[in-house]
């Protein structure tokens, strides 16, 4: 257990992508605060399995990404119980997907705050901590969007773009003290998010269902293969160990070859 008695927050970790990051900091030894929406039971029964499964403290927050006090509230919660957040895992997000010029507001507003703004709070609240033990890694699961752009997403392609802007600004300030910045940047993975945009990208397209899994979202990946939450989780816990200290304000793709084209 590489990371034992380490302790880390993992955001919008309910589901998908976060769930399989914070499982897999478990399994490495880390205490873990979830956070993010959901069936309460449900929630409450993956909490309970991590920390039984993996002997380790877990920990759940509801905080609304939106809501600064509430991201501040959820750290603070942390190291009070932890005792010092030393690793840092921007996950939350959301999607809409629509042509730009009716595109609601509303719901760029609510991308830009949840998928780039709440990694700013949080990690605006963690670096003082990780400073002081010169040790922390923050890991921002941007996409395969922070580098390359697809019709319709105006504003996630714009968040996933500043989070990586944000991954490199950030490393290049703490580099001297012992933290890591970095942003995990992956294709198409089959979670409840891809699973929701589909029925919007067939009415956006035309097209069938299917037809958006084979000729829209994988076909922008050369393996045909979904990346797995797994395979993400292998990666932020190799980020968050020694191997990784000189690995910095990078954005590294995990999308079977998409952005190589």
């Amino acid at each position: 257990m590489m990371l034992r008695g380490k302790n880390a927050i993992v955001t919008g970790s309910t589901s998908g992508i976060g769930l399989g990051i914070a499982e897999a900091l478990a399994q490495a030894g880390c205490n873990v605060m979830m956070n993010g929406f959901g069936d309460a039971e449900e929630i409450e029964a993956e909490r309970s399995r991590l920390e039984t499964e993996y002997d380790v403290k877990v920990l759940y927050s509801s905080a609304d990404m939106t809501d600064p006090p509430a991201i501040a509230f959820m750290i603070e919660t942390a190291r009070e119980t932890f005792g010092a957040v030393e690793i840092l895992v921007n996950n939350a997000g959301i999607q809409h997907v629509e042509p730009i010029e009716t595109f609601p507001p509303e719901k760029w507003d609510a991308i830009i705050a949840i998928n780039l703004s709440s990694a700013f709070h949080g990690i605006r609240a963690v670096i003082p901590d990780m400073k002081e033990h010169h040790f922390g890694r923050i890991i921002n699961i941007a996409s395969a969007h922070a580098l390359v752009a697809s019709p319709f997403k105006s504003a996630y392609v714009a968040a996933k773009h500043g989070i990586a802007g944000l991954t490199k600004t950030v490393a290049l300030e703490v580099a001297e003290h012992g933290i890591t910045v970095n942003a995990i940047a992956p294709g198409y993975v089959l979670t409840p998010l891809v699973e929701a945009q589909i029925p919007d990208t067939a009415k956006a397209r035309g097209i069938t269902e299917e037809e958006v899994k084979r000729d829209v979202l994988l076909a922008a990946q050369p393996t045909k293969q979904f990346v797995t939450v797994e395979q993400l989780g292998d990666l932020a816990v190799f980020l968050c160990g020694d191997s990784a200290a000189s690995i910095t304000g990078t954005i590294l793709p995990v999308d079977g070859g998409w952005t190589a084209q």
